[in-house]
This record gives structure tokens, sequence and C-alpha cells, in this order.
């Protein structure tokens, strides 16, 4: 496994150093190859989705195969304006030069993935690494693993094996490959595993984008109209239940209300529930199952909690435990303190916290790590304006959910503990490039009191300079003024 691993890598190295990986052609072939990978294997690529998480078909192509689809056509049409240089502004001091800014691959990245979205958290970013014209490996998540072996079997049918190479295997083959030298590492996972991609990192002083989780918030505020408090509640369920089970980083996480709501709130939320998955377990095939065993005990361990009491709050929707299966859940007002409210849940387990007043979720909220994305539901703008001012996240949406990882046009990151850097789009793009500084002068005029040896009138012209004070240069050049 050691050899082979270290074969790829040294071919990636040749390749990428022979220059091919760096021509338009080859980017937009590959990114070509992609979309006929996802058009000719949807199929293929929903049965894997489909026995990792039990993702239903219309769920995976909505949050998988199509987002893809459209990122890869997104990249193809605005590659051209990508890879073009942008001219930089200098100032008359710099006089007679240009300068401009090229975008260049950074070299041999790798990319390691996660197993909740295992296909559109390979592909998405994979997307920027190849028209950025870098050579790629990629490494699934072994949680996946029919996800990852339809990646590395797809993706070396239609695309480049000897720039773009899918590596799989467990933790033990991860290790091995931090401790190569990258040229750029883009990991999406948790804190922990994140912490220790970074230090490994940190031996090569190679660069690292780092994509986490945390818990994102919903503040519920009251709405006057009947009509905007359905349409909010149903938003939340989807944004809960319907991403992977709540298996979603950018996914909603627990619920900030004020407590005369609270009951009106759950009410609509199990009506919602009941609309979209059903009162049992008939409903499952409209929602994923928990990745593996260990989460799903991990879940019901936040449950069943030492100390914690569910007769001492409020628990609603409780499907039957089946399987993998773990149905809609409601808790209302858990103890701050119970794992449930200081762990990620990255499951289907609401909690509900209810406030005197809901400008008391600013505060809340920032007694806690930084969120990956908040979310408010609420109509008052001056409220609108304090949340986005005192709090801070990797993205704030108002009146819906997760939508915002959907445009190609902004940025999709972390701040803090829910991760750095940013990817999407031309974001993607710059991801995995370097802006290289280009300055051309010319020898048409040069500046003589830029040398030694100095003497006071040299002093007065470089001052003079630096505030781009030209007339003063001038005047002081031609013995005319003494001082600038």
């Amino acid at each position: 496994m050691e050899t082979n691993l270290e074969a790829d890598l040294k071919e990636l190295r040749q390749v990428f150093n022979s220059g091919k990986t760096k021509e338009s052609s080859w980017r937009i072939s590959q990114l070509h190859g992609l979309l006929h990978m996802l058009e000719d294997r949807e199929g293929d690529i929903s049965m894997a989705l489909k026995q990792d998480l039990g993702k239903h078909h219309v769920e995976a192509y909505r949050d998988e195969i199509g987002t893809v689809v459209k990122s890869v056509n997104y990249a193809l049409k605005n590659l051209k304006q990508w890879m073009a240089g942008k001219k930089a502004s200098l100032p008359v001091a710099a006089f007679p030069s240009k300068a401009e800014l090229l975008p260049e691959p950074l070299g041999v990245v790798l990319i390691i993935s996660s197993w909740n979205f295992p296909i559109g958290l390979s592909l998405e970013p994979m997307i920027g690494a190849i028209a950025a014209g870098n050579a790629v490996v990629l490494k699934p998540s072994e949680l996946a693993s029919s996800c990852s072996s339809v990646l590395a079997e797809t993706i070396r049918d239609y695309l480049d094996n000897s720039a773009v190479k899918v590596i799989e295997g467990g933790s033990a083959i991860g290790e091995r490959l931090l401790q190569h030298k990258f040229d750029k590492i883009f990991f999406t996972g948790s804190t922990k595993v994140g912490r220790c991609v970074m230090s490994a990192a940190a031996q090569h002083l190679t660069p690292v984008t780092l994509e986490l989780g945390g818990k994102c918030p919903a503040v519920v505020d009251s709405f006057s109209s009947s009509r905007d408090s359905s349409i909010a509640a149903k938003r939340i369920i989807w944004g809960k239940f319907g991403a992977c089970a709540g298996q979603a980083c950018i996914g909603i996480d627990y619920i900030l209300t004020e407590k005369k709501n609270a009951s009106n709130l759950v009410e609509i939320f199990k009506k919602y529930i009941t609309q979209c998955y059903g009162d049992g377990p008939k409903g499952f095939h409209n929602m994923s199952n928990i990745i593996n065993k260990k989460h799903f005990s991990r879940l019901k361990n936040l449950l069943d909690e030492p100390g914690l009491d569910l007769r001492l709050f409020m628990v609603v929707c409780w499907m039957k435990r089946a399987c993998k299966y773990i149905g809609p859940t409601i808790l209302v007002d858990p103890p701050l303190d119970a794992a449930i409210m200081t762990e990620e849940i990255f499951g289907p387990l609401l909690p509900v916290i209810t406030l005197e007043r809901i400008e008391e979720s600013i505060e809340f909220i920032r007694a806690r790590p930084k969120p990956l994305a908040l979310y408010a539901f609420t109509d008052n703008e001056n409220f609108q304006k304090r949340l986005i001012s005192e709090t801070s996240s990797g993205s704030i949406m108002f009146n819906d959910v997760i939508l915002q990882y959907a445009v190609d046009t902004l940025p999709f990151g972390g701040v803090g503990e829910s991760g750095f850097g940013r990817y999407h789009g031309k974001y993607s793009f710059e991801n995995f490039s370097h802006d290289k500084v280009v300055f051309i002068r010319s020898f048409l005029i040069d500046f003589w009191f830029r040398y030694p040896p100095w003497d006071d009138k040299k002093l007065q012209l470089i001052k003079a300079g630096l505030r781009f004070d030209y007339l003063n240069v001038i005047l002081i050049a031609l013995g005319l003024k003494s001082k600038a």
C-alpha cells in the first residue's frame, strides 16, 4: 500500500510539473468528464447513496448530483474569465511600469471528504481544484463505503487518472497521506479531526482549508401572520430533518424562541413532520438513515444521558428506533449543560430552547463558539440588523435555511471553530490558486535619489515621493526648493 501510494504521488507530481494540468484545454476536458460521469452514472451514484445513507433518489439528486452538475456548468461558463489575469493599479511613482495578478495552480492538492454528503463534498472542491489547474488526490470517507467505491471507479473511467486520483481507505491511509507534502489540503469533517489535519499540515507548512461544523442555531421570532409562521416551521422541519436526517454541518442544531411562542411552534412542527415523514417507520423511505451503529448509539446516548430525565421536559414526535433509523424528535428546554446542548448533534434530534425575550438569543449565541451558519426567522428589520452586527458566523440567513450553500456566487465557509477558508463558484477556483504578482518595469526613467550615498536632499526627495507629492519632488530635484 505504501509503495503504491508513493508511486501515485510521484506520478501526480511529475504530471503537474509537466505543465499539462495548467492548459485550459485540460481543465475544460476534465470538467466535461465530470459532467458525463454524473449524467451516465446517475443511477449508480443514487444507489450508492441509498446503500450508505438511505437517501431517496430525489434527495440524492437535489442535494448531491444536481448541485454538482450545476456547479460544473457554472465553472465551465466562467473558467476563461477566472483564468484571466487582473490588471493592478499602480501609483505614479512606479511609472513607467505595469503589473497584474496572474492566478496559477498550487500544485498537487489533497481533498479529504466527509461521509454525510459523500458525493457533493468530494466533487464540489474537486471542481475548483481542477478548474484552477491542479493535480488532485481525493480521499473519500470510508464510512460511506459504497460511495467511496463508486467515486473511485467512475473518476478512474471519466477523468485523467494520471492527474486525478482517488485513494480509498480508512484512517490509516489518511494518516499516511498527511505525512506527505501537498501544496494544499482541503478537509471537510469534524473539528477534532480538523485539528489533526492542521497539525500534520504544519509539518510541511501546507496551507489548509477546514470546513468543519458546530451547533447552528435558528432564532424563531413570533409572526403576526399565521401563514408566515407555517412557512417558517415548514422550512425549519426541512432544514433539520430533510437534509440527511440532520447529519449536515450546515443544518439546524437547535431552536431559540420566546417561551410564549414555544407551544404553538411545536404544534406546527408536529403537523409538518407528520405531513413529510408520517407518524411511524413507514415514513422512513423519505428520510435518510443514520450512517452506522456507532453514530446511532451516540445519538441514543444523547437522550439516555445519566441525569437527563426525559420526564422533566417535553419530547414529541418520537418514532420507534429501528435499525439505523431515528425519527424526528423534538425536545423542549433540555438542560443547557446536557451533552445534547454542548455537543454537535448531527442527527434528527431538535432541542427547542425558550427565552423570555427573543433579543436574549443574541447573548446566547455570542456565549458559544461561532457557528457555521446562523438562521433567523423574523420580519423585524431592527432585530435583523442587531443579529448581523452583534453575532459572528460563517453565514447568516433570514427566513429560510441551507439555500445559501447552493448559490455559486456566494462563498461557503466557516469562522473560528467552524472552520476557515471558503469555496463554491469562483471562490473554489481562488481557494486552489495563487495570485502571482507580475510586475514589469521600464528602463526609461530611473530615480537617482533611490541610491546611496545618502544626503539630506535625497531624504527630502524620498519623503516627498512616498507622499506622492510629485510637484515638490520636481522642485527639490531642480534646486528650486530646499525642503519637502
